[in-house]
């Protein structure tokens, strides 16, 4: 039996489809490209945007034409969101939400079974405890995702997450230290913690921690040597948590920290819970206290009522603060969020305008920011040799630059390795193994 799988949006998602591929491997089936055909095809979709939706759907289609006869499972958030769309889709067997996805071998057992379709798909609203859906046996990867909250609290105007996703809810930090144990037997060197909103782990715990503590005791596991965070809301950096992260060793000096705009009326009108001089504060605090830090973040452009005042201090803003990378998004509007009833709904050709601007300072940046970098000796995890380039392989630095050399073998796979950084080569760091 085959199994193929199909990951849209977060890391969570693909933390999530490798916990599930798991599942399938245990139970007999091999796992395939998602283009061959399968005996069952699972589409992890996210409903972010309106182009989530319509890729999943997309997708789905691609599978039943592979093999009309396979069992489809479309799991996450999209489905959650809106299941009825979703089993109607033709082809479609198995319908789960964002919290069913750890019993989806019995879901797609039954569907086989009964012949008929499977839709599980709980209030996840009403749901206050966290899934546990662990990857047991890893494959051989130099960085591993390890998923350790679910949910979100926020609201933000313009998401759906909240009621994909529902609450706050943390993995318990034993668990998780016994997971970044078990990585570290594997040989794995880097972990990246991830979360919808990582930034709220432990709020919902009776055991008194945080993030920063959680942090704290990864830092003593032996044999992990890097420790990354996923996507993380600004205000998690007070003055008292970048202190303490100035004497962890381990903590990679990369922050994705969301922005999605510079402006403060636009920032209101999202329920962002910040302003655009905090947020440079913040900024400007970290780069103060943290040698090499490398800040990234998303933007939205064209939501309901921005003028072009308003976008044009987005702008002046990421001009000013020059973050290493902005990751764009034209707005999407999203039934059931209150920016989707919002007045002045911004036109499409303009979000196109807007995007182009911010993607090309966005470029410029990080040209700007890697060049620093240039005739410099840095330590770089190499993860695989490149798929464009014979002879070449690739890995990070610890502030997230991708650096690619020349080698002889794949010894260096799994390794982090002194390099120099030598040339710039498109978004590349071309160096020389020292």
């Amino acid at each position: 039996m085959k199994v193929a799988f199909y990951t849209l949006g977060c890391r969570v998602n693909q933390y999530e489809s490798e916990a599930m591929a798991e599942k399938f491997i245990r139970e007999g089936y091999e796992v395939v490209g998602f283009e061959e055909k399968a005996d069952v095809y699972v589409v992890n979709t996210c409903t972010v945007t309106n182009m989530g939706d319509k890729k999943s759907r997309q997708v789905i289609g691609r599978a039943r034409r592979l093999n009309s006869a396979a069992v489809i499972a479309v799991v996450g958030c999209y489905s959650q969101i809106a299941p009825d769309e979703v089993k109607d889709i033709k082809g479609v067997s198995v319908v789960l939400g964002t919290r069913n996805k750890g019993d989806i071998l019995y879901w797609v057992n039954k569907a086989k079974e009964e012949g008929s379709k499977q839709v599980v798909v709980n209030e996840v609203l009403k749901n206050k405890s966290f899934e546990e859906l662990n990857i047991e046996e890893f494959q051989d990867k130099t960085r591993a995702f390890l998923k350790i909250q679910d949910g979100c609290n926020r609201f933000c105007s313009y998401c759906l997450i909240p009621y994909a996703r529902g609450a706050v809810c943390s993995k318990d930090s034993k668990k998780v230290l016994e997971e970044v144990k078990k990585l570290a037997e594997h040989g794995f060197k880097e972990i990246i913690l991830s979360g919808i909103h990582t930034a709220s782990y432990g709020t919902d715990l009776d055991e008194n921690i945080g993030l920063i503590d959680l942090i704290e005791e990864i830092e003593k596991v032996e044999g992990i040597e890097r420790i990354r965070i996923g996507s993380i809301d600004p205000t998690f950096f007070t003055e008292k948590v970048v202190k303490k992260i100035t004497n962890f060793k381990k903590l990679c000096p990369h922050y994705h920290l969301s922005l999605q705009s510079g402006c403060n009326e636009t920032l209101k009108r999202m329920n962002r819970r910040y302003t655009s001089d905090e947020y440079r504060n913040i900024v400007n605090f970290l780069r103060e206290n943290i040698d090499d830090v490398s800040i990234t973040t998303d933007v939205i452009v064209g939501f309901p009522g921005e003028t072009d005042e308003e976008f044009n201090n987005t702008y002046e803003f990421l001009k000013e603060v020059k973050l290493t990378k902005t990751h764009v998004f034209k707005y999407s509007p999203r039934t059931g969020t209150k920016a989707a009833s919002m007045e002045e709904q911004v036109d499409g050709n303009k979000k196109d305008e807007r995007s182009k601007l911010l993607i090309s300072l966005s470029n410029k940046n990080e040209k700007d920011f890697m060049e620093k970098f240039l005739n410099r000796d840095m330590k770089v995890l190499f993860e695989q040799e490149c798929n464009d380039r014979v002879g070449y392989y690739e890995g990070y630095t610890t502030n997230y630059m991708k650096v690619i050399v020349p080698h002889d073998c794949n010894s260096i796979i799994g390794k982090i390795v002194n390099v120099k950084l030598i040339s710039l080569e498109n978004e590349n760091i071309i160096g020389k193994i020292i």
